[in-house]
């Protein structure tokens, strides 16, 4: 068997992973027989999310390769390979930018000074605002953008984001490494992949302080352009908890056009503040409903994103119209974004992925003094 068939097929990316076939050994024995191809995926689980996709891409290029059919065998991991891939994540996760490791395996890749990642805070002060929805189809504009993508949703007693995007699969564990799903190219982490809808979470401050902790810093979530970050309503433990895990997170605040949501959206806001956080923007959602009489009708008052926005001093970044395919996509599982591409309302989203990556990462950085 020529090596450089091996070498084309190792070449290739599992989307799930975002590395090579070859970084992570899933290319297993080769068989170059007359007539065809045989080649083996190597899979950690049974229930691997790319299968498919693999298989098609291991055959499409084998038989490019040799000019003749192709078969892929697909197999599950034995344990040592399986260990094999987690030491990879691992690895991986703790490299410094531009090559070298940290110090202690609790800090990722991703939040080392130096690395190109942006973590967007997504906040309100209360619920209801619709500020799911935006984490949602900003991370969607932004991976059409060209950007590489994360959403981790926060909410840990009101997760939403598993309905909202139910094309995905579960996240896959392999030992102590929690591996993101991966759907309309943006990488997907919630608690509520973990329990059943019917659970309440029930949990004190060290509990969730933990739990998030582990999100982020024990999920392979890659080198992401921007990890966007759902967070619950208000200003208590998680906002905390970020503070101290990404102190770097920048926070975009959604509100509606009313005046009593706007100045609960400004505690929060200056609550980020007060821990030293970086308050980005404005978004203003549910601004206007427009008739069959193609006229524009304010059923949330006016004004409310603009105020708040000049109270803050940051922009307003966008107002989002009240659509029923937002709501409708966020409760059949497919985000308007991707249900429709061209609309008016995706169109304001794909916007808003704009101004939010024009921006460019906040110059706000938290190095303590240290004496000693």
């Amino acid at each position: 068997m020529p090596r450089d068939l091996r070498a084309t097929l190792e070449s290739l990316e599992d989307p799930q992973l975002d590395l090579t076939l070859g970084d992570v050994g899933m290319v297993g024995a080769i068989d170059d027989a007359p007539g065809q191809t045989t080649v083996e995926l190597l899979v950690p689980i049974p229930t691997w999310p790319t299968v498919a996709h693999l298989r098609t891409l291991l055959a499409d290029a084998a038989a490019e390769h040799d000019g003749r059919a192709a078969n892929v065998v697909v197999r599950t991991m034995d344990e040592t390979q399986m260990l094999h891939v987690r030491s990879v994540l691992r690895h991986q996760m703790t490299a410094a930018p531009g090559g070298g490791h940290q110090h202690g395996a609790e800090t990722p890749s991703f939040l080392a000074r130096g690395s190109v990642t942006r973590v967007l805070g997504i906040s309100s002060g209360k619920g209801g605002v619709g500020k799911s929805s935006v984490t949602v189809n900003l991370a969607i504009s932004l991976a059409r953008l060209g950007h590489r993508v994360g959403v981790l949703d926060a909410d840990v007693y009101g997760f939403s984001i598993p309905k909202m995007v139910t094309a995905a699969v579960e996240p896959v564990v392999l030992g102590d490494t929690v591996i993101p799903t991966f759907a309309h190219g943006v990488r997907w982490l919630s608690m509520g992949w973990f329990v059943s809808d019917d659970q309440p979470v029930i949990w004190r401050g060290p509990l969730l302080h933990k739990a998030i902790s582990q999100f982020v810093t024990e999920a392979w979530w890659g080198e992401p352009d921007f990890l966007l970050i759902d967070m619950p309503p208000g200003t208590g433990d998680v906002a905390l908890t970020l503070s101290e895990v990404v102190p770097s997170v920048e926070i975009y605040v959604v509100t509606t056009p009313q005046p009593a949501a706007q100045r609960v959206a400004q505690r929060s806001a200056l609550a980020a503040r007060k821990l030293r956080l970086s308050v980005r923007g404005v978004v203003e959602n549910m601004s206007w409903f427009t008739g069959d009489d193609g006229a524009r009708y304010e059923l949330f008052g006016a004004g409310g994103g603009e105020a708040l926005a000049n109270d803050l001093g940051t922009p307003l970044l966008a107002q989002i119209p009240l659509v029923p395919s937002v709501r409708e996509g966020g409760d059949v599982g497919t985000p308007v974004t991707v249900a429709a591409p061209d609309s008016e309302v995706a169109g304001t989203f794909g916007d808003l992925a704009e101004r939010v990556a024009a921006q460019g990462p906040a110059r706000l950085y938290r190095q303590e003094l240290r004496l000693g």
